[in-house]
């Protein structure tokens, strides 16, 4: 989780900050529908005391009361919700912290290019090995990959962005180093 949070760009941050209020907005609007729907099952029937007038004035009263109550309940909801989101980020940052007091430690930053596995897939390990060990530390772990499509010249003097002979090469760019 370290990782993930130490590789979110601003940009992601931001939007990630976006569609967390978004979903506590969602989360609200659902838990106010469902408290208005239990609070209309609770309600007794009403008196038969009045005429027509009477018993719309009634109904009138007793929506507005569960209006009010529903909205109270999807307040405090949502505060509760912007609580926990705060918890849980001041938990990150101070994950993040600890990381970067472990005595030997280093976040660097470089350009290493990743090793093909036998199943095709990118293997960064020796690569952010690689790059600790030019910085002078034993060992590391990545933290930030970048992929680029590399074509041959012919592709691009062709008018082409890709085709037959491009490949994906995927580089480290930043490993935790120890």
């Amino acid at each position: 989780m370290n990782s993930t949070l130490m590789s979110i760009g601003p940009s992601r941050a931001r939007k990630r900050r976006l569609l967390v209020r978004a979903l506590a907005l969602a989360l609200a609007a659902a838990l106010a529908f469902s408290v208005s729907l239990a609070a209309a099952q609770e309600a007794a029937p009403p008196k038969s005391d009045g005429g027509f007038i009477d018993t719309v004035s009634r109904w009138f009263s007793e929506q507005a009361g569960h209006v009010s109550s529903t909205f109270k309940g999807a307040g405090k909801e949502v505060e509760k919700f912007g609580d926990k989101a705060g918890d849980t980020v001041n938990g990150a940052k101070g994950a993040a912290d600890a990381v970067v007091r472990i005595p030997g430690t280093r976040v660097v930053s470089g350009h290493q290019k990743c090793a093909l596995a036998p199943n095709g897939a990118p293997d960064c390990n020796a690569a952010a090995d690689a790059m600790c060990q030019t910085k002078g530390l034993a060992s590391g772990k990545s933290l930030d990959m970048t992929t680029a499509e590399v074509c041959p010249p012919e592709v691009y003097l062709a008018g082409r962005r890709t085709g037959p002979g491009c490949t994906t090469d995927t580089f480290v760019s930043r490993a935790l180093c120890q």
